[in-house]
């Protein structure tokens, strides 16, 4: 099906973006504040010893703007843990920066890696931006683990739509249903229309509102959205505001692992002149999602002491040094099916690397 006109320009105007992020190199320069993760927040149980040890040693400095959400765990475990520091490697934290902005300051230099969704990285490379991705993020959990580890969940307000007790149930409602959305191009939509296409829903019965996470609770209680679809830690968020959960990752009809797939990526100029410390920020960021993994719950406390927030779950991690190509395909195809790239246009090779892993 394809695109709408207005989701057609939303998805243009994010490839502009990408192509002259560039002319606005400045706009992030001389605002940053530069600490590693494990530093940056006030954590009780805090423990910056293992960096704090190897300030001294020739560490190869990478910078990656702040995170106060779930997506900081990988980052501040793997820093707290010194597993940055043993692989040469020192990881500092350059300030917050708004999404629009997060990929141009790669671009400009002034963060050297970030972590993206593969259709979020497909955009940005098809419109020009030379990236690649080095070693996978987070993974969609197999479905024996607990719920609360996939990768994001849908919701409804009770009150509002009483008949509603599953995703299917959508089809039965008329009009526009307007789904909360985190970015046009991510894991919110692109998972979601699986699920739109799994149960026979037309994808041009939504109307996605941009907003963060943390947004969408109160917006689908008041009534702004039809549907909420979050990831960790705000599914409790939702149940507390007495929300009906109505489906999750694992309805996107998906490989294992493929639906909650993201990537590290680095610039090829970075890539090119930094090959020990991409290598050595592969293998410490897999430990400590490993780590993750192993110790979800003591993960969830420091990231929730970090993020001053309630955190019930962390994401499901990566846990090995490899690239699967074929998990990266249903993404890119789903851009191709909807109009946003040529068919084509892209192959795998274009988007990820395999020098840092698989080895």
């Amino acid at each position: 099906m394809a695109l709408t006109s207005k989701h057609k320009t939303i998805i243009i105007a994010a490839i502009v973006v990408v192509v002259v992020a560039l002319v606005v190199i400045g706009a992030f320069k001389g605002r940053t504040q530069e600490t590693a993760p494990s530093q940056t927040f006030t954590s009780p149980s805090g423990d910056t010893e293992a960096v704090q040890a190897a300030d001294g040693r020739d560490l190869k400095v990478i910078k990656t703007y702040t995170r106060r959400d779930c997506a900081l765990a990988p980052w501040l475990v793997t820093d707290k843990l010194g597993f940055f520091a043993e692989e040469g490697v020192r990881l500092v934290f350059t300030g917050e920066i708004q999404p629009p902005q997060r990929v141009p300051s790669i671009l400009s230099g002034d963060n050297d890696t970030a972590d993206l969704h593969p259709n979020a990285l497909a955009v940005a490379i098809a419109g020009g931006a030379p990236l690649k991705g080095v070693v996978r993020a987070g993974i969609e959990p197999d479905e024996s683990m607990d719920p609360g580890f996939r990768h994001m969940w849908w919701f409804i307000n009770p009150e509002k739509y009483p008949n509603v007790k599953s995703f299917a149930d959508l089809k039965d409602i008329p009009g526009t249903l307007k789904f909360s959305l985190i970015a046009t191009s991510s894991c919110s939509d692109f998972l979601a229309n699986r699920i739109l296409d799994k149960y026979g829903i037309p994808r041009d019965k939504v109307e996605w509102v941009t907003m963060p996470d943390v947004q969408a609770i109160q917006a689908l209680k008041q009534g702004h959205t039809d549907v909420g679809g979050v990831h960790p830690p705000f599914y409790k968020g939702m149940l507390d505001a007495g929300q009906l959960k109505i489906a999750d990752t694992l309805e996107a009809n998906l490989d294992q692992e493929v639906a909650g797939l993201g990537f590290y990526f680095f610039t090829d100029e970075f890539i090119a002149n930094n090959p020990e410390a991409v290598q050595g920020f592969a293998r410490a960021i897999t430990k400590g999602q490993k780590w993750i993994n192993d110790n979800p719950e003591q993960a969830r406390i420091w990231t929730e002491e970090a993020i001053g927030i309630p955190v019930s779950a962390n994401h499901y991690y990566s846990q090995e040094l490899v690239i699967k190509d074929d998990q990266v395909i249903p993404w890119v195809a789903d851009l191709e099916d909807q109009g946003v790239i040529p068919k084509g246009k892209l192959k795998i090779a274009d988007i990820v690397v395999h020098d840092f892993v698989n080895s």
